[in-house]
């Protein structure tokens, strides 16, 4: 590898928890928020350059392309509103309505066109400067200031969100089994509920298909005896959270399942990946 290239995978693993954060905002999921870093950060490698000033903003230039398209994509975004330069609007409880916005949840942020969730996310949670937002954006600084007005207004008004929706009766027993079976070190049991063609996204780490080769998954977690399992709700799925102490610290993340007839047919685990707890509003399940 060149030195140009490391020093790129180098600034990405120092922004990647903030680009999460950003795309995360976007797209109203911090599960779907981690494809898009994904998706915006191969995309980033391609194109890379030594020519391109000020990387960072780069990237979250690229990451914003992928989560307009991941928008598209869902037929929740017909274009982006480059909107034209609207004046500035003098904002008297800026600061309050900033902090609103730094704390509005990923539901709450849907409320916005996506021209006033971006400049929101950028300036209100990720602290860029309008300048520095429009720039990112391509849009101009008074557009910048004028959807940023518009989004702090329209966050203000919301009525707080409604409480999450109950986890099916058989999705929480199916999960309960399957943490009671983790944390009881069963991992042969938890093999054998494996579909032929599960995958694995080992998130930030590695992507394996077909029971053979995702059976190795509970081989390394066979080796780890102070892991364990909680139940958990979050984004209308049931998760399980991960805890353990290492000789790093305390860990802990999430993991989601996909069934299919009664067995597992995806995993998505996010131990490579913790920073999505930022973003991952979580609500023990008894």
């Amino acid at each position: 590898m060149d030195a140009d290239l490391r020093a790129l995978e180098d600034l990405i693993a120092q922004l990647r928890p903030r680009l999460h954060r950003y795309c995360a905002r976007m797209v109203g999921s911090a599960f779907d928020g981690e494809d898009v870093v994904q998706d915006a950060l191969a995309n980033a490698v391609a194109a890379w350059s030594t020519e391109i000033e000020r990387p960072e903003n780069w990237l979250f230039r690229v990451a914003h392309n992928a989560a307009l398209d991941a928008l598209r994509r869902r037929r929740r975004l017909s274009q982006f509103e480059a909107e034209a330069d609207a004046s500035s609007v003098a904002d008297a409880g800026e600061g309050a309505d900033a902090r609103v916005s730094a704390e509005a949840s990923l539901a709450a942020l849907q409320a916005l066109t996506p021209v006033e969730r971006s400049c929101v996310v950028l300036c209100d949670v990720l602290g860029y400067a309008a300048d520095e937002t429009a720039g990112i954006l391509s849009v101009s600084i008074a557009s910048v200031k004028a959807a940023l007005h518009r989004g702090r207004q329209r966050l203000r008004e919301l009525p707080p969100d409604a409480p999450p929706a109950a986890v099916a009766a058989e999705d929480r027993r199916r999960m309960r089994d399957y943490a009671d079976k983790f944390n009881a070190r069963d991992f042969d049991a938890l093999r054998a509920l494996l579909a032929e063609d599960v995958r694995l996204d080992l998130a930030n780490r590695v992507k394996l298909a077909g029971k053979k080769d995702v059976s190795v998954y509970f081989t390394r977690y066979a080796e780890l005896d102070d892991y364990r399992v909680s139940l958990a709700q979050s984004e209308g799925w049931p998760v399980l959270v991960v805890e353990a102490q290492t000789a790093q610290g305390r860990v802990r993340y999430a993991v989601r399942l996909d069934w299919k007839d009664g067995h597992i047919a995806v995993i998505r685990d996010f131990r490579y990946a913790p920073y999505i707890m930022d973003s991952l509003a979580v609500t023990p399940l008894g």
